[in-house]
């Protein structure tokens, strides 16, 4: 559709509709397209893709037109229904101001042969307004006015840093999605149950994942049925599509290529071999909507934080089936204090005052589900025993038929990475599995139904939950496929669909976490590959820091843009927020200069603890492991400590969350045998870094390597390259002094 500036007005047109907002009060008016011959010297700024709606970031400041600027195709759900993901929006402001340069695509109708549309050049009266500023203002008022001036600007620097959050949320997590013609807030069961309704799609949704239904407000009253077409139901979450080929005779070639893009053979058609479409679509509530230290527990309505509905949808031929699960956070009254790393939990209300809000969140949810099998992942000692604890005292209280409650500690079952451990679970509760049944339809209706859901938690409804939500779908589906007789009944999934089907988990588990926490999953490694890396280990301490970095400065704007997007009074100060900014940022840098001084003691402590009396230290880098088959290797912080002795180096990985080395890897400089400076390894764009490899024999082998880049710090203060002539030079020369050095080589 076609976005048109004038004087007064911003224009939608498609077709022959039209969708006028104003620049003066924000208000949405539907009108025919004809109508642009009566706008003040329209001007086409571009192309858009649809409307999500209006927002205004402080009472005192104008509304904000946010509109789709570009999507991505996902893929096609069954019947043909196409799935788009928003990549980037537009975001105007309904007021009198000049928008900046939005970088719409232009319409070959009003742009053919310009590259930029034109700008609407202001008359005079226009003009003066907008060249006053601030400082011409201060030179003209009274002190009093001073004040006025001085708020106004904290209005506006405000604004601006919830306006950045707004363009993150949309644009650098990917994590809104959309169809025209299908409807993502309801799963294939509760669309089965209304067919042929004759409704709009907005009015079919489901609320709870209706993310832009206070957005749209203003449209969705205005109660004409010519308003339909400008309403698109937005969903937070994630999608992912994959076709799947069943085919036991394929070769594990592709096992060092990356997961995170399988080949693209690996999705081939072959005629011979079944093949069938997986879906995996999550939709995360706006009710308690919010961040991991905002939004925690339950609230006085009965909703949950970080609560998610994951369907995995299967298609074969005509038949579709649907397992839903879902996660959410304790239902009780809890927090945690987000301003000290990994702070300690604690209820926030009595038992007694808990009761009613704990009621009320699994009355709606067996309304809606009619049963639920719990799932508590959380630690049944230490910290977290005390949310557990109060989690058991209330299911007991609520004492219903419908509700089944099962413990299983994950740490501890999972104890020293032994992630596959969960099929522990899997197999104590597989007839619950199988009595749940799921949703079956084919094209002459429903032929069974799923009977309850599993509800999963964690402390943060992330990690340990996504890993063990794949586990129990992964059960349902070969059953599944079994069923429709796609899978032989004593063979396990194929190597490449296993392998495709575990990077969708582990996706979906990424972009939850980033919506919630603010970073990718912990323990993702697990869910993508099937077994526990050591590389994974160091990522999550980074994501964890991560988190913790992020609650501390970023999330309190975050909370804010997604409270003003539900409609929700923002309660927190924002303004002393920025006014102790240079406090913040004094306390990152002194937090980066702790983080270089740890660096330093656990160099010199695991020297100490790793090398033997006789052999004499040399050196020790921070380093990280970037070998290409491992996943997202970009992060900044330290992976791997590197020792050099005099007759060995040392390769120990370092766990930030534990503050210890889990791992270590003792290489004789004689099984030495060459080393690598060039380009890092990537399969995809240009290398970012310079890297260096070492080649080792193990046992008489050849054929093993480390891939190893260094910490990339702030050039600022270590100037611009300084890390990775770190490597190339103070390592690769005290290697080469002892006569093991070989001529370097691009790979």
């Amino acid at each position: 559709m076609e976005l048109f500036q004038a004087k007064d007005h911003y224009i939608l047109q498609q077709g022959e509709r039209a969708l006028w907002c104003s620049r003066r009060d924000g208000g949405l008016q539907l009108r025919p397209a004809t109508d642009l011959l009566l706008a003040w010297n329209p001007i086409c700024l571009g192309l858009v893709e649809g409307v999500i709606g209006k927002i205004q970031l402080h009472s005192d400041l104008p509304w904000w037109l946010i509109l789709i600027r570009q999507k991505a195709l996902v893929g096609k759900l069954p019947g043909d229904h196409e799935v788009c993901k928003v990549t980037k929006i537009a975001v105007l402001s309904l007021s009198e101001m000049e928008p900046q340069d939005l970088e719409l695509e232009l319409c070959k109708k009003h742009h053919f042969g310009i590259n930029k549309p034109e700008k609407i050049v202001p008359s005079p009266d226009d003009s003066k307004f907008l060249l006053k500023t601030f400082t011409h203002i201060k030179s003209n008022v009274s002190a009093p006015n001073k004040k006025k001036v001085k708020e106004s600007k904290e209005k506006e620097k405000l604004e601006r840093r919830l306006l950045e959050e707004l363009l993150k949320m949309f644009m650098d997590s990917e994590s809104f999605y959309y169809s025209l013609t299908y409807d993502l807030t309801n799963s294939v069961q509760r669309q089965s149950t209304g067919e042929r309704d004759p409704r709009p799609l907005w009015q079919k949704v489901d609320d709870r994942f209706f993310w832009n239904k206070y957005m749209i407000q203003d449209l969705t009253e205005i109660g004409t049925p010519d308003v339909d077409f400008w309403i698109l139901p937005i969903i937070q979450g994630f999608v992912q599509i994959e076709e799947l080929v069943v085919n036991y005779n394929e070769s594990s070639d592709d096992e060092k290529s990356s997961p995170e893009t399988p080949p693209q053979e690996s999705t081939c058609v072959d005629d011979i071999h079944p093949r069938f479409l997986v879906a995996l679509i999550s939709r995360r509530s706006r009710h308690r909507a919010g961040m991991r230290y905002k939004r925690r527990g339950v609230d006085k309505n009965g909703n949950v934080a970080n609560y998610v509905e994951t369907e995995q949808l299967i298609h074969v031929h005509n038949h579709t089936l649907s397992f839903i699960q879902t996660r959410g956070s304790v239902p009780v009254f809890w927090s945690q204090v987000g301003y000290r790393y990994n702070p300690r939990p604690r209820l926030d209300k009595s038992e007694k005052d808990t009761i009613a809000y704990f009621c009320a969140h699994f009355e709606e949810q067996l309304k809606i589900y009619k049963k639920q099998v719990i799932i508590n992942l959380v630690d049944q000692a230490g910290r977290e025993k005390i949310i557990g604890d109060a989690y058991l005292k209330q299911v007991l209280l609520f004492n219903s038929s419908h509700l089944t409650y099962v413990s299983f500690d994950f740490h501890e079952h999972c104890r020293g990475m032994k992630f596959e451990n969960v099929q522990t679970l899997t197999d104590a509760i597989y007839d619950i599995i199988l009595d749940m049944k799921w949703c079956w339809v084919d094209q002459a209706g429903v032929i069974c139904k799923q009977e309850g859901i599993f509800r999963v938690n964690c402390m943060d409804c992330l990690d340990r939950t996504n890993v063990v939500q794949a586990a129990i779908a992964r059960v349902v589906m070969e059953q599944q496929l079994k069923k429709l007789g796609v899978m032989p009944p004593e063979q396990p999934l194929p190597v490449k669909c296993n392998r495709i089907y575990q990077i969708m988990w582990a996706n979906n588990g990424d972009s939850i976490s980033r919506q919630y926490a603010g970073t990718a999953a912990l323990k993702g490694d697990f869910t993508r590959t099937g077994e526990r890396k050591l590389a994974g280990v160091m990522k999550d301490g980074v994501n964890s820091a991560n988190r913790y970095y992020l609650n501390r400065f970023k999330d309190a704007y975050r909370q804010a843009v997604i409270d003003l997007m539900q409609g929700i009074p923002v309660t927190e100060d924002l303004y002393s927020i920025f006014t102790k900014e240079k406090e913040h940022e004094a306390l990152h840098k002194e937090n980066q200069r702790s983080h270089q001084e740890l660096i330093s003691q656990l160099l010199q402590s695991y020297m100490k603890l790793l090398l033997p009396d006789d052999e004499k230290f040399h050196g020790g880098w921070a380093l990280i492991d970037c070998d290409p088959s491992l996943i997202d290797a970009t992060h900044r912080d330290v992976d791997v400590l590197l020792l050099l002795s005099n007759s060995a180096y040392y390769v120990a990985y370092y766990d930030d969350e534990v503050d210890k080395v889990n791992q270590y890897q003792r290489l004789s400089l004689e099984d030495l045998e060459k080393i690598e400076i060039g380009p890092e390894p990537t399969l995809f764009g240009k290398p970012k870094f310079s890297c260096m490899r070492l080649h080792y024999r193990y046992k008489e082998a050849s054929g093993y390597f480390h891939t190893l880049r260094a910490v990339m710090r702030n050039p600022e203060e270590d100037g611009k390259g300084r890390a990775v002539n770190l490597t190339k030079t103070s390592l690769a020369s005290d290697l080469k002094t002892k006569a093991l050095w070989h001529r370097e080589k691009i790979f």
